[in-house]
C-alpha cells in the first residue's frame, strides 16, 4: 500500500484524531478490559457527549470490528497499539494500520490445520534447538514448523512452514532407516550430512531450498527425477523442476546463531531477512532496495541492526509504530 507522506493537520484533524484516540481506548476497555457498571456509565456519558464523539465511536468500532472473532489475548496484544497509532497526524494511514491486525489474524486462520498443530513450532524472532530419538539434531529458525514421523521403516521430518537445520546422526536402529525430509514439493534423503531446507516464495512460487553444508543429500521433486547435492551446494526445487545448482553463500547457517552475513547484499534481501526476525512489518523503499550491504548483521536485536543501518549508509528508519517500519532515504 502506498503512503503518503504526513501533513500538518488541521484544527478539525487534530480533533477528530483526539477523538479517534479516545475512541480506540474504550473499544479497549470494553472488549479486553474489565469493566464494570461505573466504566459503562462513563462511557454512554462520553459517547453521547456530542455528534462527534458519537461518529468517532462509529468509525472506531467499523474499522475495529475484523476483531470481533479474533481470540481475546490475540485481539488485545495486536490492538494495544492502536491509540498510540491514532495520535499519529496521517488520519489515511490508520485505516491501513488497523487492517493490518486482522488480516494476519485472518492469514494465520486460514493456514492447513496441520501447520498450527505441528509436533513442534517456533514464533517470530524464536529459534529452537532439539535432539530427535535418533541423535539427530534439528534447529527451527524464526516463524517455522515440522512434524516428526518416525517409523520402522524411515525417519521422516515434515517441514510445514519456514526453514530447518539438520545435523544427521548415525540411526541406531538395528535396520536401515533412511532420513527424509518432505515438503509440499518433493522429498529430500539425507546422506550422511548437515543442510537445511526452507520454504520460500521465489517469482510468485513457493519452492523448497536445499542448501548442504557437509557430505551430501538427494533431492526427489514430485514428477521429476532426482539430482545429488554435495557440500556448499544449494538449489531450490518446486514440483516437477530442479533449478541450477548454485553455491552456498558464505554463513548461509549463521541464523543459527542469530546472525546474518551479508556480502554485496541487496538491501531490499537484507530487509527481508530481518523482516523474518521481527513482529510487524518491515518495508524497504524501492528507491534504496538496490543498495549493496556487506558485513555481520544481528537477527536478535533488529532494532540494533536497523540503527546500524541507518548510521552507516544515507538510510532513514521510519517508526510508524514499533510494529510498522519503513527503510527509506535519508
Amino acid at each position: 500500500m502506498a503512503l503518503d507522506s504526513p501533513a500538518s493537520p488541521t484544527g478539525d484533524e487534530a480533533a477528530d484524531t483526539a477523538l479517534l484516540s479516545e475512541a480506540a481506548d474504550w473499544v479497549l476497555a470494553l472488549r479486553y478490559g474489565d469493566v464494570g457498571d461505573k466504566e459503562r456509565r462513563d462511557f454512554e456519558q462520553w459517547r453521547q457527549r456530542s455528534p462527534a464523539h458519537g461518529l468517532a465511536w462509529a468509525r472506531a468500532e467499523n474499522v475495529l470490528g475484523a476483531f470481533e472473532h479474533v481470540p481475546a489475548e490475540i485481539g488485545k496484544n495486536v490492538l494495544q497499539a492502536v491509540p498510540a497509532m491514532m495520535r499519529r497526524r496521517n488520519l489515511r494511514l490508520l485505516g491501513g494500520l488497523l487492517v493490518a491486525g486482522p488480516a494476519a489474524w485472518l492469514g494465520w486462520r486460514q493456514l492447513p490445520w496441520r501447520q498450527w498443530s505441528a509436533d513442534v513450532t517456533t514464533a517470530t524472532s524464536e529459534r529452537k534447538s532439539i535432539t530427535l530419538a535418533d541423535g539427530t539434531r534439528l534447529v527451527l529458525n524464526s516463524g517455522s514448523a515440522v512434524d516428526i514421523v518416525f517409523s520402522a521403516g524411515e525417519r521422516r521430518v515434515r517441514l510445514l512452514a519456514g526453514e530447518v537445520l539438520i545435523t544427521t546422526h548415525a540411526d541406531p536402529s538395528p535396520t536401515y532407516r533412511p532420513f527424509l525430509v518432505q515438503t509440499p514439493q518433493g522429498l529430500t534423503q539425507a546422506l550422511g550430512t548437515r543442510f537445511s531446507v526452507r520454504l520460500l516464495e521465489v517469482a510468485g512460487q513457493q519452492v523448497s531450498r536445499v542448501s548442504v553444508f557437509a557430505d551430501s543429500v538427494e533431492i526427489r521433486p514430485h514428477g521429476a527425477a532426482g539430482r545429488i547435492l554435495r557440500a556448499n551446494q544449494q538449489a531450490d526445487f518446486g514440483a516437477g523442476r530442479i533449478a541450477a545448482s548454485v553455491a552456498v553463500a558464505a554463513g548461509a547457517a549463521l541464523w543459527e546463531r542469530g546472525m546474518l552475513l551479508a556480502k554485496n547484499m541487496r538491501l531490499a534481501d537484507v530487509i527481508a531477512e530481518l523482516g523474518r526476525h521481527r513482529g510487524g512489518i518491515l518495508r524497504c523503499d524501492p528507491g534504496v532496495a538496490e543498495l549493496r550491504i556487506s558485513g555481520a548483521i544481528s537477527l536478535d536485536d533488529s532494532d540494533a541492526a536497523l540503527a546500524l543501518l541507518e548510521r552507516s549508509l544515507p538510510l532513514r528508519v521510519e517508526r510508524t509504530t514499533r510494529y510498522w517500519v519503513t527503510v527509506t532515504r535519508r
